[in-house]
């Protein structure tokens, strides 16, 4: 399979492995129907050397996982290079399609800024609350929030067949689904991704091992990512392989259901 037959219809998703601005560089105009996105925050250490020092295996705290790249830009850089790969994805974007990029704390403001500079209209940042669960502090406030900050590519009609979604999405990180190591549960990703239009098509510029594209199945979507890190690219093309039914996410679907 290959990004033609995704965008031909041919194929419901592929991920090709290498950096996104060639590959979104390679894509038509107006052919992404969302764009949803978890690119490296590099967040974490007050200047880049400090970021260079510590491998993201080592800054999340996460055995068995691969490390990946770009995650040790500083603050300048990051705001420079989002903004690159943020014009391109306006630009594959259809008119009206919205865009979902996730954020700490730290980056939100940058996030939001380089958003606008892209050219796309901010419409709002939603939080992730990832519950209780995560790495408590005495005498601090827990942090467990991420963001998704959104926008559009200009107007966006009302009479767009999505339903109303929520302002807030709890959810607690799911570590045995977890097969990278700043991977997005696929229950947050399902939330996220219905922002799409049914059928549409998800450009994905940073799938890491793929959950953004198991979420697009469970939501009937189209999905087209894209993965610097070739373990990851492996990874994340092996598990969209799988039947959604050995997932264990869809045992949580149908646990809920009941």
């Amino acid at each position: 399979m290959s990004i033609e037959h995704v965008l031909s219809g041919k194929a419901r998703v592929h991920v090709e492995r290498g950096d996104c601005l060639r590959l979104l560089r390679s894509l038509p105009d107006d052919v992404a129907d969302a764009v949803v996105t978890d690119p490296p925050y590099s967040s974490g250490a007050l200047h880049a050397r400090a970021r260079a020092a510590v491998s993201p295996a080592k800054k999340y705290k996460l055995r068995g996982k691969p490390d990946f790249a770009g995650d040790d830009r500083d603050q300048m850089s990051f705001a420079l290079w989002c903004t690159l790969w943020l014009a391109e994805c306006y630009r594959v974007s259809r008119p009206g399609a919205p865009v979902c990029v996730f954020s700490d704390w730290r980056q939100l403001a940058i996030t939001a800024n380089v958003l606008q500079a892209a050219g796309f209209v901010l419409r709002g940042i939603v939080p992730w609350d990832k519950t209780e669960g995560v790495r408590p502090q005495r005498g601090r406030f827990r942090q467990q929030a991420e963001y998704v900050v959104w926008g559009s590519k200009g107007p966006m009609s009302a009479a767009r067949k999505v339903p109303v979604l929520p302002g807030v999405i709890r959810e607690g990180v799911n570590y045995r689904e977890k097969r990278h190591l700043t991977g997005k549960p696929v229950a947050v990703m399902r939330r996220v991704v219905q922002i799409c239009e049914p059928d549409g098509l998800v450009v994905d510029p940073f799938c890491g091992s793929g959950s953004t594209g198991i979420a697009c199945r469970h939501e009937g979507l189209r999905f087209l990512g894209m993965e610097l890190t070739e373990t990851y690219a492996a990874i994340a093309r092996g598990w969209l392989a799988e039947p959604l039914e050995r997932t264990e996410v869809a045992e949580v679907s149908r646990a809920r259901r009941r």
